[in-house]
């Protein structure tokens, strides 16, 4: 029992961690893959740098965009889900 009582604050600890911090970093994760596997050649894109294009063509895990100065070859996880999402609202 003694042993029990020592633990259960750790226990509790770990609990309180994975809800409010592992949790919702894997939700984020997945989203943000669902987004990236959603895109398509033509869709307005806004990167995490700013950069505001459009989809010129789509690779496994790069992208070109089109901006007003011209092509620019991009990995997909500089996109930002959230500003994109934010832009095509508009």
């Amino acid at each position: 029992m003694g042993t029990l009582q020592s633990l259960l604050p750790f226990l509790l600890m770990f609990v309180v961690f994975y809800f409010f911090m592992i949790r919702p970093q894997q939700s984020k994760i997945k989203k943000e893959k669902e987004f990236e596997s959603a895109l398509k050649v033509g869709d307005k894109i806004i990167t995490k740098s700013g950069i505001h294009g459009k989809i010129a063509e789509i690779a496994e895990t790069t992208i070109v965009i089109e901006t007003m100065s011209g092509k620019l070859k991009m990995e997909r996880s500089a996109l930002s889900m959230e500003m994109t999402a934010a832009l095509n609202k508009k």
